[in-house]
């Protein structure tokens, strides 16, 4: 039978991860300027998201721009956005199975049904922090290669931003959430057909081991 804490609890993080995805998505924070070498005091901070970029002035000012041309991104940035967006996408679609097939809900009757939809959304939750972290991964390995590149120059490179470990911490919430939600939701098992073994047969003798032998005339 369905676990209802099992499916509530990954139905929490799942939604959590959810929150904690689309927060990490729209945040320009995904690189961040790098303070290299004695530069430490720029007059300028650049922050670099998925969407827009940012240029946060000593002053305090901040001001920001959204990318001109999706084509002109790199190749990973352009990934990134595909499949951020769809992992979002997943989990809406998920979210709404998983109210319908939870256990205590009564918006389906039947017990295998609600525990099919469940088990559905609970593959849709973990293939959702799967496709997230996907991307997130790529940028922060884009990141620390140009980092460590020499070739690269030094107002250039950046660092890992904040919204790279929210999006690692998001996919973690999605894989778990959707691994309890579906661990939780086996169907109901059909009752096992009645079998005899020889232990059943010794507990239906008479005690002692004696047998009653019918004495014929």
């Amino acid at each position: 039978m369905a676990s209802t804490g099992l499916q509530l609890l990954g139905l929490i993080m799942s939604l959590l991860g959810w929150v904690g995805g689309a927060l990490a998505c729209i945040t320009p924070l995904w690189r961040v300027t790098a303070f290299i070498g004695n530069n430490i005091v720029v007059a300028q901070i650049i922050w670099e998201g998925l969407w827009m970029t940012c240029i946060m002035q000593s002053t305090g000012q901040i001001q920001c721009k959204v990318y001109d041309s999706m084509l002109a991104l790199p190749s990973d940035m352009q990934a990134a956005r595909g499949l951020t967006v769809l992992s979002i996408m997943l989990c809406g679609v998920a979210l709404g199975m998983a109210v319908l097939g939870v256990k205590c809900t009564k918006c389906l009757g039947r017990q295998h049904t609600k525990a099919r939809i469940s088990r559905v959304s609970g593959a849709l939750f973990g293939l959702a922090g799967f496709l997230y972290l996907v991307p997130v991964c790529w940028t922060a390995h884009s990141i620390i290669r140009d980092f460590y590149d020499q070739h690269v120059a030094a107002p250039h490179k950046r660092e890992l931003g904040p919204s790279l470990y929210l999006g690692w911490g998001a996919s973690g919430l999605l894989l778990i959430g959707g691994a309890l939600l579906y661990s939780g939701s086996s169907p109901p098992g059909v009752p096992s057909s009645p079998t005899f073994s020889s232990e059943d047969e010794s507990s239906r003798r008479p005690a002692g081991g004696a047998t009653q032998v019918k004495g014929y005339v």
